[in-house]
């Protein structure tokens, strides 16, 4: 315990929750204490000396005196590297079965008695000693990483065991130019700076900012942008660790490139990892291949939502609906927190605050509002409690974590003590997702699953379950080190899974608080408690934009900030930058200030209701963004040198996004600004507003009032819109003479799982006018959208 910690545990002994807190807390300590051995006498591990290579489909296997690796090269360019035996399999990150091997990518003779195995995408060569190097075809070095270390505790005997809880570290280095991005959700992002960033998925506790880390959804997933080209790599490790990275500088020392650097240090289990190279796009469709395609939300899931932590009643959820409604501000979902539950227990409502939740459920979405529920994982820990005691009897064992005595883990959360589904339990899933039956009966159309990293409240120490704690693992058997990371991502496969079985007609719709890679597969994600500051909104993009590049396209923050109560400037920015954000969803505490947009004065209120009518406008483009990503694993919101990653100016640019291919938006994140640089990629870009063309690559000053935030569109973009009537029609920027445009298209066909047919559009200048042509398989297909051409004075439109 540290003063930190002191002072915490003294501040919570004034009351009966603080006591109980602080119970837990010792709880924990001594069930580690006796479950987990004392760190001894440890030896350190390096490969040593090549002794060998053997050969085998898609690469082979290197051995040196005390190490192999192994290396695999996948169909679509995926490239896994294995020592001390890893394989792909088990793994909680990857879809179904591991991908093929390339039968063409050989293990052969290097030079300097290495191997290399040379594939269409990258060459893995690996040196006498177990260095790597991961070049381009042509040459040139993405990345080089040195011999491994691992400390293995030695035995009474002095012998050196190879242990899963042996520790590891991984040293690499990346172009001097190079600049790293991922991590999962970082507030300090999106570019990583030099510093420590840890793999540990942690409740900050009540709110943070972008200097707290780690935060609820970490990963290992470095994505790495230099001038000789962008890769992604992924360690398959769940256990806790951390990731020190240091950008390089060109002409550093007697005029030589510092190359940046990397360090992965891990506290137990395999080191193993994929590596996919090309442009941005591939590398982003290639590891959807690898670990799944993004969950489709449905199509109201991407419109405006409200909640609050602690709407308190029917007739409060009536109230804001009608607020919403009586001022003609569009609205697609409200969400109802714990306080709707019985004394917080999950699955329960409290029937003296809400007598008829399935009535209101169906009067709202009469009115074209949907509910959300939210979902904890925690259940109390009391007989009679039904989830409780259904929980006890699954599977013989009961559902619930234990601990190395084989008793049920207690922790303590919003219910009081509770107590933790397994989830990484195949029977412990199925059983939860039965559950969510009790849910869909309420009448809610949708769940958020919060407070799964997972939380039990600390008076001192980590906020989560004893480290020592025992997991299923998919019958494996472990413990919480190995389990805890990804018991937000199992949950949420519970979850998704049980929605599917219990409604098998209509897209589950769950987001989650906290996850791992893969995440996507079963939904998406928010930011959490972010702090209500200036600063909160700056983190808000940046997590958005680093959870888009590890995969995760659907995501957003507590539109207003968490806590506190916002400036009515700073929530109007922060609205107008969630409007453009995959889920746009406006939160805070119970004791925090209101959001509802009529609550900070007209002036916000008009804005905010341009803002929302534009989000309406471009919900047909926000459709055929979210069709897209899970066909292609392309984010909604990307960094501006998504199709220049070569472009340095644009790589330092992390203020502005793209929003797909054809718009361009730079929020106004600090206070008082009217005006705004505007870093623009190579092209020609329209001011929607104003109509203006602008031409990159460059940097152009554009107005900012409060009224709204700069979209540029990019000249021959070809984007679904709402209609006036609200049917879609082709929104057609003009493009330049002599340069073609276009777009892709999704049409909305409704919440069930119907297959997405995607219809390309080309536009052209031809002879003054836009020509507006659909592609078809070797023939012409006519346009049957109206077709609405922007940033022509005088000109037409045909199809």
């Amino acid at each position: 315990m540290d003063g930190r910690d002191l002072v915490r545990s003294v501040k919570l002994v004034g009351s009966v929750r603080g006591l109980r807190t602080v119970r837990s807390s010792w709880r924990r300590r001594r069930a580690d204490a006796r479950a987990l051995p004392a760190r001894g006498a440890e030896r350190a591990r390096v490969p040593g000396a090549v002794v060998g290579a053997e050969p085998e489909p898609g690469g082979g296997v290197v051995r040196f005196a005390r190490s192999e690796l192994r290396v695999r090269v996948a169909v679509g360019g995926a490239v896994f590297l294995g020592w001390d035996g890893a394989e792909p399999t088990p793994s909680y990150a990857l879809a179904g079965a591991v991908p093929e091997v390339d039968p063409r990518a050989e293990l052969e003779p290097d030079k300097d008695g290495g191997w290399q195995v040379v594939s269409e995408r990258l060459t893995v060569a690996v040196s006498r000693h177990g260095a790597v190097e991961l070049r381009t075809p042509g040459g040139v070095v993405l990345r080089r990483e040195s011999p491994p270390r691992w400390w293995e505790p030695v035995t009474d005997g002095g012998a050196r065991g190879r242990a899963a809880g042996a520790r590891w570290v991984q040293r690499s280095a990346v172009p001097a130019d190079a600049r790293f991005f991922g991590l999962g959700g970082r507030a300090s992002g999106p570019r990583l700076r030099d510093g420590v960033y840890g793999l540990w998925n942690t409740d900050p506790g009540g709110r943070f900012g972008p200097g707290d880390d780690p935060l609820y959804l970490t990963m290992p997933v470095q994505f790495v942008v230099s001038d000789a080209g962008t890769h992604l790599v992924f360690h398959d490790n769940t256990w806790s660790g951390r990731v020190t990275l240091r950008e390089g500088e060109e002409g550093a020392g007697s005029g030589h490139d510092r190359p940046g650097t990397c360090e992965v240090r891990m506290d137990g289990g395999p080191l193993r990892c994929w590596v996919l190279a090309g442009t941005p796009a591939r590398v982003l469709q290639g590891w959807a291949g690898l670990t799944g395609a993004p969950a489709l939300p449905p199509s109201w899931a991407l419109g405006p939502q409200h909640a609050r932590w602690g709407f308190g009643s029917e007739r409060e959820v009536r109230r804001i609906v009608a607020g919403y409604r009586e001022r003609g501000l569009p609205l697609s979902a409200l969400h109802l927190d714990i306080d709707h539950y019985d004394a917080h227990r999950v699955f329960t409502v409290d029937h003296r605050r809400f007598p008829d939740l399935p009535g209101l459920a169906k009067e709202l979405r009469e009115d074209g509002v949907r509910l959300v529920s939210i979902v904890d994982p925690a259940v109390r820990a009391e007989p009679g409690d039904a989830v409780f005691d259904s929980g006890a009897v699954v599977g013989g064992g009961g559902a619930f974590v234990r601990d190395a005595r084989g008793r049920m883990v207690r922790g303590e959360v919003w219910p009081g003590e509770c107590v933790y589904p397994d989830f990484t339990d195949p029977r412990v899933r199925e059983w939860w997702g039965g559950l969510y039956e009790e849910r869909l009966a309420q009448g809610f159309s949708g769940v958020w699953h919060d407070m799964n990293e997972p939380v039990s409240f600390a008076a001192f120490g980590d906020p989560t379950l004893p480290r020592s704690a025992r997991h299923c693992l998919e019958g494996r058997g472990g413990d919480h080190r190995e389990a805890h990371n990804v018991y937000g991502l199992t949950m949420a496969r519970a979850g998704y899974e049980g929605l599917c079985r219990l409604r098998p007609e209509e897209r589950p719709f769950l987001f989650s608080r906290s996850g791992w890679a893969g995440m996507q597969r079963y939904g998406g994600t928010w930011s959490g408690d972010v702090g209500t500051g200036w600063p909160g909104l700056r983190a808000s993009l940046a997590l958005v934009l680093g959870l888009g590049l590890c995969g995760v396209p659907y995501s957003g923050p507590d539109v207003g900030g968490f806590d506190g109560s916002p400036s009515p400037e700073l929530y109007l920015r922060w609205f107008q930058l969630g409007a453009y954000l995959p889920l746009f969803r406006t939160h805070a505490a119970i004791d925090a200030g209101r959001r509802e947009p009529w609550e900070f004065g007209p002036q916000v209120l008009g804005h905010a209701r341009a803002v929302l009518e534009e989000r309406e406008r471009l919900r047909p483009y926000f459709v055929t963004l979210a069709h897209l990503a899970r066909l292609t694993g392309a984010p909604y919101v990307r960094p501006l040198w998504w199709r220049a990653p070569g472009d340095r100016a644009l790589r330092e640019c992390e203020d502005a996004f793209l929003l797909g291919d054809c718009l361009l938006v730079a929020p106004v994140l600090e206070p008082g600004a009217d005006r705004r640089a505007v870093r623009l990629p190579r092209g020609h870009w329209y001011d929607t507003a104003t109509g203006e063309v602008h031409e990159g690559p460059g940097q152009v000053l554009l107005d900012a009032p409060l009224s709204r935030v700069p979209v540029l569109a990019r000249a021959g973009s070809v984007l679904p819109v709402r209609a006036a009537d609200g049917g879609v029609e082709l929104e057609v920027w003009a493009p330049v003479a002599g340069r073609a445009g276009g777009g892709l298209v999704v049409r909305d066909a409704g919440d069930g799982w119907e297959r997405a047919e995607v219809e390309r559009y080309t536009s052209r200048l031809v002879d003054g006018r836009v020509l507006v042509e659909r592609e078809g398989e070797g023939e012409e297909v006519p346009v049957d959208l109206p077709v609405r051409v922007r940033g022509l004075q005088d000109g037409g439109a045909a199809g």
